[in-house]
């Protein structure tokens, strides 16, 4: 079932057009990701689609709701984390839960919120005491607090240090296990490809293409790439005789093997027949990046 619908979204500002004619459709239940670089027309997107800004042409449908027309009624579908929100820094946990929950009629029980998203113990600390990490899970509660079927988590992960973004993709998907469907706006490869069920790949305002992150990455091929130091030397020519070798490459004292099929198997067995020992081998499958820049063509930046 769609729960949200994007058509030929359109939004300019006067020094820049920020989206132009994007479309996509989001799954209930489902996380949908929407990755691209910064200022790709992202956040725009998303602010469209909670109702924050008009968009100057298209259509947009959030549980059959109409953010333009509907603002009231999908203040209480939609719940959303903005990159750029911040609260006063002398508001206690508790108080802010307790300011968000009474714009709602039904608000959540703030307090099992609280506890849910691991901030428990830190209802009294004020906003400015809390970390990075602390922070995110508190405006993930906030979002929360109107029980949504929809969140939207714009950079719910800029600035984190790594413990505290995997700690935070965890608390991704136990929101998503308790019933709602979440819009992930990204920039970071690895947290798309391990929390998005399909993502939108957005650049320069427009979506390039839209599938699970295995099936965008299939796009680009199913080639490999093995890097090694070989024991003693080897040519090229040796190894561009095998059939599922594409190219061959050096970087310093690698070898940078690149093709298809069973390429490593292969390649450590014509090695071992020149008594050759690939050390401090790697193989290294086809990526977000990959897809990104065959799409794009250009790096992801």
């Amino acid at each position: 079932m769609k729960i949200i619908e994007v058509k030929n979204l359109r939004k300019r500002y006067p020094d820049h057009l920020a989206v132009d004619d994007v479309s996509f459709e989001v799954a209930e239940g489902e996380i949908f990701g929407i990755l691209g670089p910064n200022g790709a027309g992202k956040t725009t997107t998303v602010e469209c689609v909670a109702g924050l800004r008009v968009p100057d042409g298209g259509t947009v449908r959030v549980t059959g709701l109409d953010p333009r027309t509907d603002r009231d009624r999908l203040r209480r579908v939609l719940g959303m984390q903005l990159q750029s929100a911040a609260l006063p820094e002398k508001i206690k946990v508790w108080e802010a839960m307790d300011l968000y929950a009474s714009f709602y009629p039904d608000p959540a029980n703030w307090s099992e919120l609280l506890d849910r998203v691991g901030l428990a113990g830190k209802r009294e600390a004020a906003f400015a005491k809390l970390s990075g990490g602390q922070r995110q899970r508190l405006s993930v509660a906030l979002a929360l607090v109107g029980r949504p079927r929809v969140a939207v988590l714009d950079e719910l992960t800029t600035g984190l240090d790594p413990q505290a973004r995997r700690d935070t993709w965890e608390l991704v998907e136990q929101v998503r296990e308790s019933g709602v469907t979440i819009v992930l706006v990204t920039h970071f490869m690895e947290e798309a490809e391990r929390l998005c069920d399909r993502l939108a790949i957005i650049d320069a305002g427009k979506v390039v293409a839209t599938d699970s992150p295995a099936g965008l990455i299939a796009q680009v091929g199913a080639e490999q790439r093995i890097r090694f130091r070989p024991s003693a030397p080897v040519t090229d020519d040796m190894l561009l005789a095998l059939p599922e070798v594409r190219e061959v490459g050096r970087s310093g004292a690698q070898v940078v093997v690149s093709g298809t099929g069973n390429l490593a198997p292969v390649l450590t067995l014509a090695l071992a027949r020149h008594d050759i020992v690939p050390m401090d081998l790697r193989i290294e499958q086809a990526t977000l990046d990959d897809a990104f820049l065959a799409l794009t063509g250009r790096q992801f930046a």
